[in-house]
């Protein structure tokens, strides 16, 4: 199938081909349609499907072909997402494919930076938004949106709004918005908590599922590396400089540890930053932006970065600790062995994690490779100690205490880097969301 054959507006698929898109992903083949159709949609894909672009291209098409009469400026399409960083993703990717439609006007709002821009911005009557539900309320609260317009809306990563502890927030957002619209739901799983949510919205919806739940892509090599707690830090950098690693996306279970082992590798004359809830979004978005360029050469994350990051080609991911939570490794490796490039991802592994790791591939349904380092072996001596911040004291066996990253605090301005560049000389089949663009950068207090 091609983008032509989907029934797309000529000027978005100009957009498209300048973008050097022919073929569309397995999502957008299947999602666009049902969009164009009007009906409501649930649809299943995890990041790198190309799922941004199977909600944006239909959605430009609509308003295109049925524009708002003159003297209306309300909003008519709302898209909220859980963090600012996809927000801003989602927006660019809005941007980058109505090119071509100089009528049709967006913006993002989210937490984090000054309201006040936000506000000029909502003034200009832009025709579609993207917005974090914290940062959304703000707004509403001050008057500064008019949500009665709304005919489509999308809740973009919707099982980790829920994990985020957005759903209050979500259901006064749909209080303030016409009973009579089109639903789109995207999420990276079908859970059952995610079904109920769908239920209390969604009319009728078909249903499109493209990639099977917690399945990690075949294109990422997945490796072991058994080694000491205090031998982690000179392992990683053995590594990097050993292979000539240039580009390598590290997770840490905490920020603080993102930012020491950030500080520790530059030192060793590795170019480093770290990327987390706490930096400041501008901080975020230059460490970013040198990543990306190659200007620095490790990316040091935290789990709330793990979905909606999304980096042309990244050949790397390192597991510098397992996550406690099995499910977070599949999000993890997933920055790598996007859109059909391969990629690395190599998990340091110390006497504490084995539990995790147990875990990890019992969720993976297969044991993943293993091998020590001479010089890096691990002393057998060593006793397993508890791990920090897990679910519980006895690394990740525990069952008692709530997934790391939930709750209000935080939410919807977390460390979620990124908008992507639109996969430009790489070999994607389709777009995963859209180039960088120039979207309205705005926002207030961290929500």
């Amino acid at each position: 199938m091609l983008f032509t054959e989907l029934g797309l507006a000529p000027e978005i698929l100009l957009a498209v081909g300048e973008q050097g898109y022919v073929t569309p992903t397995p999502i957008q083949a299947q999602a666009i349609p049902v969009v164009l159709a009007g009906r409501d949609l649930m649809g299943c894909a995890q990041t790198g499907t190309g799922k941004t672009a199977g909600f944006t291209l239909p959605i430009l098409n609509h308003l295109a072909t049925k524009p708002r009469p003159a003297g209306n400026r309300r909003i008519r399409v709302l898209v909220l997402t859980p963090t600012r960083e996809l927000a801003a993703q989602v927006e660019e990717s809005v941007q980058a494919y109505s090119t071509h439609l100089p009528n049709i006007r967006s913006t993002v709002v989210f937490g984090g930076v000054g309201i006040n821009p936000q506000i000029s911005a909502l003034k200009k009557a832009p025709e579609i938004l993207v917005a974090t539900p914290g940062r959304l309320l703000d707004h509403a609260s001050q008057k500064t949106v008019d949500l009665s317009g709304i005919e489509i809306l999308v809740l973009d990563e919707a099982d980790r709004m829920l994990d985020m502890g957005f759903i209050r927030d979500i259901r006064r957002v749909m209080a303030l918005m016409p009973a009579k619209r089109q639903n789109l739901l995207f999420s990276a799983t079908f859970s059952e908590e995610i079904r109920e949510l769908a239920g209390t919205f969604l009319s009728n919806p078909a249903s499109v599922e493209v990639a099977k739940r917690n399945t990690a892509s075949e294109l990422v090599r997945q490796q072991v590396y058994r080694v000491d707690r205090e031998k982690k830090r000179d392992l990683l950098i053995h590594l990097i400089k050993e292979h000539g690693w240039h580009q390598v996306l590290v997770f840490t279970r905490t920020k603080h540890g993102a930012n020491t082992l950030a500080e520790k590798l530059t030192k060793a004359g590795i170019e480093s930053a770290a990327i987390h809830g706490n930096k400041s979004q501008a901080a975020r978005t230059r460490a970013l932006a040198s990543f990306k360029d190659l200007k620095l050469h490790v990316l040091v994350a935290t789990d709330i970065a793990a979905r909606g990051l999304d980096i042309e080609d990244l050949p790397h991911v390192v597991n510098y600790e397992l996550p406690n939570v099995a499910e977070d490794y599949v999000h993890r490796i997933g920055r790598t062995g996007r859109a059909g490039s391969e990629g690395d991802a190599v998990s340091l592994v110390c006497v504490d994690e084995l539990q995790l790791l147990k875990d990890i591939e019992r969720l993976l349904k297969r044991e993943i490779p293993s091998l020590m380092l001479p010089g890096f072996e691990p002393d057998p001596s060593i006793r397993a100690e508890p791990i920090p911040n897990g679910r519980g004291s006895t690394g990740g066996q525990g069952r008692g205490q709530p997934r790391q990253g939930q709750g209000r605090a935080g939410s919807g301005g977390g460390g979620r880097p990124g908008a992507p560049a639109a996969g430009r000389g790489g070999p994607r089949s389709g777009p995963s969301g859209g180039p960088t663009g120039t979207g309205h950068r705005s926002g207030g207090r961290h929500r």
